[in-house]
């Protein structure tokens, strides 16, 4: 036997608590009565009580509740062997590490943004596997493809700036790393999520785009940030933050560039979203595009289902609910 909501049996410990106090009470009303009356004349007063009902009705409420905590325990025992297929898309979610990352124009600011965006897709993903790129001069798989989201969300709150050692922006990376990590696999699902604020130090994206499209890779972008652009804190000497600045001590700015985010997605015939601060765009990219693709079958596996029994500890509370008001108390005259 086993039980598929264990953490339930902490019910256990208020059934104990209520056990206490009833023989408390129990205890606590003698000595008031002896308290209040003669001994002698507490024959008389209680004559007409019963006392083994008294106690075989409290008996019957622990017995009640503590069959609703084993109902609530979802106890199984048998179980059966089922086929179980599963269906779902490929994704892979390409995060921009790079030190424009850090501009706020997106609180609490472009990267952080993006992580917790990332975590709320994985809430609706069912079946679909999916894995995370960092790039930021370079790229690499920080997490594979798969369908172990715990993992997953581990693997991208350990992402931050310092990821990539390599400084600068380089997407046209981060699309031949998705290029790798699709090889030998099936041409009809590969999805590919890039999330940055499309600043680009290498260019020639418009051509890696093409190689994508030609082994079948749809590119969504999400352009993060604001036209305005804003400036980018790092942490300085001694703990201290300062604006980071370029070679020559200039100041520097971070913009969005929509414009490259445009040229990709329509070159493989994804889409491209801006984010906003009350709507992030990944949602809407999944719901509207990636939840509507054709599927592919993973393969089936077989799976143990357990048998619930639980309907049998809830009808003896049931049956012991509907009988505890006919116990009367009180002695027959």
């Amino acid at each position: 036997m086993r039980f598929a909501q264990s953490y339930y049996a902490y019910g256990f410990w208020v059934i104990i608590a209520l056990i206490i106090f009833f023989l408390w009470a129990h205890r606590k009303r003698s000595s008031i009565m002896r308290v209040f009356a003669d001994e002698r004349l507490l024959g008389e007063l209680t004559g007409s009580v019963n006392f083994r009902r008294q106690a075989l009705k409290s008996a019957i409420i622990i017995t009640l509740l503590l069959l609703g905590v084993l109902a609530l325990m979802r106890p199984q025992w048998g179980f059966q062997w089922r086929e179980v297929k599963r269906k779902g898309l490929d994704i892979l979610i390409a995060i921009d590490t790079s030190k424009s990352m850090l501009a706020a124009d997106v609180k609490p600011n472009r990267l952080e943004r993006s992580k917790l965006a990332v975590k709320d897709l994985i809430k609706k993903l069912e079946g679909d596997r999916i894995g995370l790129i960092a790039f930021s001069g370079s790229a690499f798989i920080q997490c594979p493809l798969t369908v172990d989201y715990g993992g997953f969300s581990l693997a991208l709150n350990n992402l931050d700036v310092d990821t990539i050692p390599l400084g600068g922006t380089s997407i046209s990376s981060a699309i031949k790393e998705a290029m790798k990590s699709y090889e030998g696999q099936d041409s009809k699902y590969k999805v590919l999520v890039i999330i940055t604020d499309g600043e680009d130090h290498e260019g020639g994206l418009v051509a890696i785009a093409e190689k994508a499209k030609k082994d079948n890779i749809k590119i969504f972008c999400i352009g993060i940030g604001t036209k305005e652009g804003e400036l980018i804190r790092v942490d300085g000497e001694g703990g201290s933050k300062t604006f980071l600045k370029d070679r020559d001590g200039n100041i520097i700015k971070s913009r969005l560039n929509e414009k490259v985010l445009r040229q990709i997605a329509l070159t493989t015939g994804g889409t491209y979203v801006r984010s906003s601060g009350a709507e992030f765009g990944l949602d809407l990219i999944y719901e509207e595009k990636l939840s509507k693709m054709e599927k592919r079958e993973i393969k089936a596996q077989m799976s143990k289902f357990y048998h619930e029994r639980f309907q049998i500890p809830l009808a003896f509370a049931l049956i012991l609910l509907m009988a505890e008001p006919f116990i009367s108390d009180k002695k027959r005259q």
